[in-house]
């Protein structure tokens, strides 16, 4: 496992890939980058969000859930303790979200690439990223 999923990339490879760089699509369907790293935080994201209308899947959740987290494509990683302790005590300053903390985190301790479109993290120069 080379690459950690963000929550949005993760939605967007399921239900809007040509919305992803094709580069990283081409990574994430490499076979020999399989599987993807995700975080545990990231499925509790979609599902908040889809209950709160913040989010419209392609399929309904539990539909979605099962499909976007095909065990030969994607695997989820644990909130471990040393997850949430390097959570709260990222290097440098980042931003207050505590999922974003949780996912940097999880990069961080698996030494992953995070791969992710969202400008603050990419900004951060303490968790390697790729949107190319």
């Amino acid at each position: 496992m080379n690459y950690l999923l963000d929550t949005n990339a993760w939605i967007l490879l399921a239900d809007a890939p040509d919305q992803v760089p094709e580069t990283v699509r081409d990574m994430a369907g490499d076979m020999a980058n399989a599987p993807l790293g995700l975080s545990a935080i990231s499925p509790w994201e979609v599902a908040k969000k889809t209950a709160l209308d913040k989010l419209q899947l392609s399929l309904p959740i539990r539909q979605w859930m099962q499909q976007a987290s095909q065990p030969e494509g994607v695997e989820i990683l644990p909130l471990t303790w040393e997850v949430a302790l390097e959570s709260a005590y990222l290097p440098g300053t980042f931003h207050r979200d505590p999922a974003d903390q949780i996912i940097v985190a999880t990069a961080r301790v698996h030494n992953l690439t995070l791969l992710t479109s969202d400008r603050k993290i990419l900004d951060y120069p303490h968790v390697k990223t790729r949107w190319e």
